[in-house]
């Protein structure tokens, strides 16, 4: 009987620890993408990229749900991607994107802007109904996440990158870790988060001991983007991981050309696009030649205009999909930060 307890605590805590895991698998991606066009090391990396798992998607605008309005602001200044990090058992299931971002790579104001897009939001989702954003993937893969995003935010995206890896804390740890400015309400839940790690792959912990700027390692960093039940909860869970993403992209950047090369050479394997090599070359170039490396970041829907719901004994993030909508097109095009306001409901 002890032994079966024994068993099943191993697998709940496994369980628990692939939900950690997945948090990040977005931000690497991106940092690779950032990386590129930032750097000009692209004689090594127009080999490197071959390890890209490309995957064809349909790219018309009824297939994309890509509106009339949306084409109009179709601009060279500013291209769309999306970015699914994907909760799934192995490479061969579609899984659900457990983090959905839009990077838009801004020439215009020289900004490369990350958007995060809440996971649990309420949207329409063609042929099944309103449900979470993040099924979408699950119903339909990248194809049909794209349409729900230009659908319900009148997007133009026609591109997406999704990251499906398990193995984020070995590749911050031969990074050498990542710099965070801890909480002291953090602190417990990084441990915490950390024993159950430890207890299914049977690691030993180095316990933070403190608050305030620090140098994490991987499975420090990995509890740290889990933390959900302090703060602002899921919404403040998404600046981790944004947080995560700047740390990652400053670290990489730093170990100038020679580390950077053999750092996106361990990444890219773990990557699928429906963007060609070429393609990555090409914006790569064009932003790095633009003076479009600053980074920048926010989060939709914004306080007060959304609110929690529950259907059916399932909760969702209910937004003001107007107000929203405007938001973010107002944050894309022409570079107006969103104001939080007062609850519309």
């Amino acid at each position: 009987m002890g032994e079966t307890k024994l068993k099943r605590r191993e697998m709940a805590a496994k369980k628990k620890n692939k939900k950690k895991k997945k948090a990040l698998k977005i931000t690497l991606i991106i940092v690779v993408a950032i990386a590129l066009f930032a750097t000009g090391v692209f004689g090594y990396l127009w080999l490197q990229l071959g390890k890209l798992n490309t995957t064809n998607i349909s790219k018309t605008n009824e297939d994309l749900g890509i509106s009339e309005s949306a084409q109009a602001k179709e601009d060279e200044e500013i291209v769309n991607v999306a970015f699914f990090g994907l909760d799934r058992e192995n490479s061969k299931a579609v899984g659900r994107s457990d983090s959905t971002m839009i990077l838009s790579i801004d020439k215009k104001h020289k900004k490369i802007k990350m958007i995060s897009i809440m996971r649990d939001t309420y949207v329409k989702i063609k042929d099944n109904g309103q449900s979470k954003l993040n099924h979408s993937y699950a119903y339909g893969g990248p194809q049909l996440a794209i349409r729900t995003l230009n659908e319900n935010f009148d997007m133009n995206i026609r591109d997406f990158v999704a990251v499906d890896f398990f193995k984020l804390e070995e590749i911050i740890n031969e990074l050498g870790g990542v710099e965070i400015n801890v909480k002291p309400d953090e602190v417990k839940y990084i441990n915490q988060h950390m024993i159950e790690v430890a207890e299914v792959e049977h690691k030993k912990i180095i316990s933070v001991t403190k608050s305030g700027k620090q140098t994490l390692n991987g499975m420090q960093t990995v509890s740290y983007a889990r933390i959900r039940h302090t703060g602002n909860g899921d919404f403040e869970r998404t600046e981790r991981q944004r947080t995560v993403l700047t740390a990652l992209l400053n670290k990489i950047k730093s170990g100038g050309a020679t580390q950077f090369s053999s750092n996106v050479s361990k990444l890219l394997p773990y990557v699928e696009t429906s963007l060609s090599s070429m393609d990555i070359v090409k914006l790569g170039t064009s932003a790095f030649t633009s003076g479009t490396t600053n980074l920048d970041q926010e989060r939709f829907p914004i306080d007060g205009y959304c609110k929690d719901i529950t259907i059916d004994g399932t909760w969702y993030l209910q937004a003001d999909m107007q107000a929203t909508k405007d938001q973010l097109h107002k944050y894309i095009y022409d570079d107006v930060k969103p104001v939080p306001g007062k609850p519309f409901f």
